[in-house]
């Protein structure tokens, strides 16, 4: 993928070996909320050199700032890919400028909040099983 600057991973493995330490924390922390919410039928893989769940279609993604092309500098993104699907009542994640893809980019260990994520991995799973 030339938009990655020659990164390409083959597998998850790399993807993860890749990561500067305070990233790979970050990414880890969200990647367990995640796979704790999802059912056990998820699928994990590689998608744009990050990895993506999926259920039906994609659920969410995890980009660390890392990995090029991500569009910000510092910190992780976990990122709903029908975020304009979900209430998020507490308006937890950003809009931007995609008009589907909703996230929250995360800087510190503290600013993680696994209620409040789990709340939106429920209304994503919810919103798949329409598809």
């Amino acid at each position: 993928m030339a938009f990655q600057n020659g990164i390409q991973f083959k597998s998850l493995v790399e993807f993860w070996e890749y990561l500067p330490p305070e990233e790979s924390l970050l990414a880890e922390i969200l990647r367990q909320i995640i796979i704790e919410k999802l059912p056990l039928t998820h699928k994990e893989k590689l998608c744009y050199n990050v990895p993506y769940f999926y259920l039906k279609r994609r659920v969410c993604f995890i980009w660390p700032a890392a990995i090029p092309w991500g569009g910000f500098k510092n910190g992780v993104m976990l990122g709903f890919c029908y975020g304009n699907r979900l209430q998020d009542k507490l308006q937890y994640l950003t809009h931007g400028t995609n008009k589907q893809v909703f996230y929250k980019i995360y800087k510190s260990v503290e600013e993680i909040n696994a209620t409040d994520i789990q709340r939106l991995i429920i209304e994503a799973i919810a919103i798949d099983e329409t598809w």
